[in-house]
């Protein structure tokens, strides 16, 4: 059972360090970088990872693109912003004592978030479960603009490995509100608007509410404090922003 590691990246030379060691266990590890600015590129070279520079198709597409590259037949695929714990390390590790029959098509993992200065247990965040270890010719990265998953062919055998994902993915409130109103708010967005789904001024005002009711009680957000607030807050205004930008879309398509 040879794996290959592939990380998608973007100046993320803060990030890519640590991700790239925490898979160093990986058989080969696959670097595609989207015309970074920064170091990301020399960074992930000096740690031994083949790197491939691409311009941005998007997540689903980009992240395909690194399957494609790599040279075995088991793909781990991890974010720049994530690291694989030693628990999960030995999870994965064990894989390697079993027959080949005995081994699933892919593997699903828990991702757990640390967020404030705490690992969130609720809002929807934990377990998050991920599938990240599959065989390449039986699971395929969907092509979407964000929230993007493999989607495993049909009879695949899934299971699930014990140990989290860690998750660092934002790094204050600042960062939090850039990243909804630049990447996942106007990329939602458009993939609503391309799936041929629709809103209205009723649909835009009440998503931001029902959002923050469903992670803060629903998902039981409120077992982690202010932290749980927090992100049931981001949740709503996210909601309320993907759904104005995609009734603004209707409305300039209309006219």
């Amino acid at each position: 059972m040879k794996i290959t590691a592939t990380i998608i990246t973007l100046n993320e030379e803060s990030n890519i360090k640590a991700a790239i060691e925490s898979v160093a266990w990986a058989d080969e590890i696959v670097v595609v970088d989207a015309e970074s600015k920064d170091r990301t590129r020399e960074i992930a070279a000096s740690l031994g990872a083949k790197v491939i520079t691409r311009p941005w198709p998007g997540f689903g597409l980009q992240k395909q693109f690194a399957v494609e590259q790599a040279s075995h037949e088991w793909i781990f695929s991890l974010d720049s912003d994530e690291r694989v714990s030693p628990e999960l390390k030995r999870s994965i590790e064990s894989l390697h004592d079993k027959p080949e029959s005995q081994l699933a098509d892919g593997y699903l993992v828990s991702r757990r978030s640390y967020y404030q200065g705490r690992w969130i247990r609720g809002g929807g965040w934990y377990p998050d479960r991920q599938l990240r270890l599959f065989r390449k010719n039986r699971g395929n990265w969907k092509p979407r603009q964000v929230h993007e998953s493999v989607e495993m062919s049909e009879g695949a055998r899934v299971e699930v490995l014990e140990g989290d994902l860690l998750h660092y993915s934002v790094k204050d409130a600042a960062h939090h509100h850039r990243m909804i109103g630049e990447r996942y708010a106007p990329l939602a967005a458009k993939q609503m608007f391309d799936a041929g789904r629709r809103t209205s001024a009723v649909g835009a005002a009440t998503a931001g509410p029902a959002a923050f009711i469903r992670s803060l009680v629903l998902k039981g957000g409120f077992r982690d404090g202010f932290a749980g607030f927090t992100i049931a807050r981001f949740a709503a205004h996210h909601a309320f922003l993907k759904h104005l930008m995609l009734w603004e879309m209707q409305k300039k398509a209309r006219t």
